[in-house]
């Protein structure tokens, strides 16, 4: 079911396959585009101060001289790969945290829980602040504050479906049949949960590459000469009245990196209620009938 649905929301549509176009031509160029170009992404060109875009800088240079098609490749590089990695974290620690606090119940489930709240109720900024003054400026608190804050929402969603899944009758059976609560979690509780985890794990990613870019633009996150694309937005931020094309560029992949994957998640999210939704209103034709 997950396989189709998964299918169905990346290709059942015209924009489904345009949004999947998008992110693969997006992904593609970050990984061969500064292939194809002959600068580095930390090289000057002295004669090419803020210039416009041309056959030698496609995206123009910054306010240094940095060719910005590559610096914005690496961009997009660095901040796909936090939200890739942020959001793994966070299916991998709030997928087991939500199933064990939900089948076990009791006072388990209330500590786990709120210990979720208490990490909820700390401020992302200041999360941020307090590793980068523990920890000092590294690429890799990223992974750590993101992971650390996204998996939360994960763990309460899973909590909700292992409160319903663990009062149907094929919970019941394994119990019977002397199956273990790690044997239960594992066997049935996880592949039931992860088709609504998926989905807002696709819904994450978008929401994380917000996050790291709000956190370089605050000057918290990547430093110089690495960048991402919060840092060439606040650069750009700077520029936008002499070199506007500084901001347009990153700000425009950045938009459109956002917009796809939301979209696609969404999709994702109604392919996944098709079933639910189908049996509803058998249920309630039936019920008319009669």
């Amino acid at each position: 079911m997950i396989r189709s649905a998964i299918t169905r929301a990346l290709f059942d549509t015209r924009l489904a396959r345009t949004c999947c176009l998008v992110l693969g031509v997006i992904v593609l160029l970050a990984w061969l585009g500064p292939l194809f170009s002959g600068w580095e992404f930390d090289e000057i060109d002295w004669d090419a101060i803020e210039s416009p875009p041309s056959v030698e800088h496609w995206f123009g240079t910054d306010f240094i001289g940095r060719d910005l098609f590559v610096r914005s490749m690496l961009g997009a590089r660095v901040s796909l790969g936090i939200a890739v990695v942020a959001t793994l974290v966070s299916v991998l620690v709030g997928i087991p945290w939500g199933a064990v606090a939900g089948y076990l119940g009791g006072r388990t489930d209330q500590l786990m829980m709120r210990i979720v709240d208490m990490l909820y109720a700390l401020p992302f900024v200041l999360v941020v602040i307090l590793l980068v003054v523990i920890f000092g400026r590294n690429p890799y608190l990223l992974f750590m504050a993101l992971g650390a804050i996204f998996w939360l929402d994960i763990a309460r969603i899973v909590r909700g479906q292992t409160l319903r899944l663990r009062a149907q009758p094929f919970i019941g059976a394994a119990r019977l049949l002397g199956v273990s609560t790690a044997g239960i979690v594992r066997r049935h509780i996880v592949p039931n949960v992860f088709g609504p985890a998926l989905v807002y794990a696709t819904l994450t990613i978008p929401g994380v590459i917000l996050a790291e870019s709000f956190i370089s633009f605050l000057g918290l996150g990547i430093q110089e000469p690495d960048t991402s694309w919060g840092v060439l937005i606040a650069d750009g931020t700077q520029s936008m009245e002499s070199a506007p094309w500084t901001l347009i560029f990153p700000g425009a992949m950045l938009a459109m990196t956002i917009w796809c994957t939301n979209m696609l998640g969404d999709r994702l999210r109604d392919q996944m209620e098709v079933g639910a939704g189908y049996t509803r209103s058998s249920a309630e034709r039936a019920r008319r009938r009669t």
